[in-house]
């Protein structure tokens, strides 16, 4: 196998010492050009990230987009205002005028025709309009309609950003309501707060008045009564009115439905009041007690404890101790039945009344007249 000490073995050949330590070296110099080449690389990208704007760097999901709530904000705000009530304070020293309260109202035409709750102007000797661009205008009281709790106010300006009504009917349970007022006064004007519409038609009574009202979980405080409760489409569905405040309480807010307020607010403008049907009947709701002492064929309905003379319903055959039963072919349970019924017609309609006479029933039609000046 050997032919001199110049042959070599024949087969694999076993590598040195010496080449061991060149092949490392080698593979060192050549992985720290590759680490520091990639450090160069990695830093310039995020360099130029940096560079970038925060939207190009990371877009949003719906770049430009601002939230509903924003927008109603933009739109509606600047026609919610705030409502100092003033009144005069004399003592024998002295004679002052003193802020009695603060409230919101909404401007819903150009001119300066401002809607808000007539507990917030109530018992006023001035009232002071104070707009969302800080301007501060005397307010003049138009007329009031103290069943619905609405007042119609005007300043002397034109010009002026103005909300748009929308359709309160047609409002569901779980939509978007955002409330624009001023609670606490001044210092936290044109406040706004988000929520959802709770409930439709709660019926909410209050110092001998019945009020059927929007539900709504967004914030109401003092001072956001008169302001706007908006939809999703920048329109007022309802006129902040009620909060319901108790320790034990949260998020039960109510509104006034635009659909209640416009025909109010239009009347109110129109006439200086708010001109209703009326059927022309005194009496009450039927108890049992007047079951048993009238002898009465019905357990509930309208007891009809006198006619005014003249009066639509006496015209029409109707008689003291009828029992109202039915109106326009809606069951008749308790006044206030009856009252609502009679507000959804017109002057000049005619409505099916039946009432229940002694033990027989009988039907009438009443022509509605406009209710005589209380």
């Amino acid at each position: 196998m050997y032919r001199d000490d110049r042959d070599f073995y024949v087969g694999e050949r076993r590598p040195g010492l010496i080449s061991y330590l060149l092949t490392a070296l080698l593979g060192a110099v050549i992985g720290g050009f590759i680490v520091v080449f990639a450090f160069q690389v990695l830093a310039a990208g995020n360099q130029e990230l940096g560079n970038r704007e925060p939207d190009q760097a990371q877009p949003p999901v719906a770049a430009g987009v601002a939230s509903p709530v924003v927008q109603i904000a933009e739109k509606v705000g600047p026609a919610v205002v705030g409502i100092s009530n003033r009144i005069d304070v004399s003592t024998y020293f002295t004679h002052q005028r003193v802020e009695k309260g603060f409230g919101s109202g909404v401007i819903f035409r150009e001119d300066g025709y401002i809607v808000t709750n007539f507990h917030v102007i109530e018992d006023s000797d001035q009232l002071i309009i104070h707009l969302a661009n800080g301007e501060k205008l005397p307010g003049e009281v138009i007329g009031v309609d103290r069943r619905t709790d609405l007042a119609v106010l005007k300043v002397n300006k034109k010009g002026l950003k103005t909300a748009k009504f929308g359709n309160s009917d047609k409002v569901r349970v779980g939509e978007l309501a955002v409330a624009i007022g001023s609670p606490l006064g001044e210092e936290f004007a044109s406040t706004v707060t988000a929520g959802v519409i709770s409930a439709l038609n709660r019926t909410v009574d209050l110092d001998e008045q019945r009020f059927r009202l929007l539900q709504t979980d967004a914030a109401i405080n003092p001072g956001n009564s008169g302001g706007a409760l908006v939809n999703s489409g920048s329109e007022v569905i309802g006129i902040n009115s009620i909060k319901i405040v108790d320790i034990n309480v949260e998020g039960i807010n109510f509104a006034i439905p635009s659909n209640t307020v416009r025909p109010i607010v239009e009347s109110i403008i129109e006439h200086g009041k708010v001109i209703r049907p009326w059927i022309g009947i005194l009496g009450g709701s039927v108890d049992p007690a007047m079951v048993e002492r009238f002898n009465l064929g019905a357990k509930e309905g309208v007891f009809i404890s006198e006619l005014p003379s003249g009066s639509p319903a006496g015209k029409a055959g109707i008689k003291a101790g009828d029992v109202i039963v039915s109106f326009n072919k809606k069951d008749i349970k308790e006044f206030e039945d009856l009252r609502e019924n009679i507000e959804e017609l017109k002057i000049g309609d005619k409505a099916e009344v039946v009432v229940i006479r002694g033990k027989d029933k009988q039907t009438f039609t009443v022509t509605l007249e406009q209710m005589p000046d209380q």
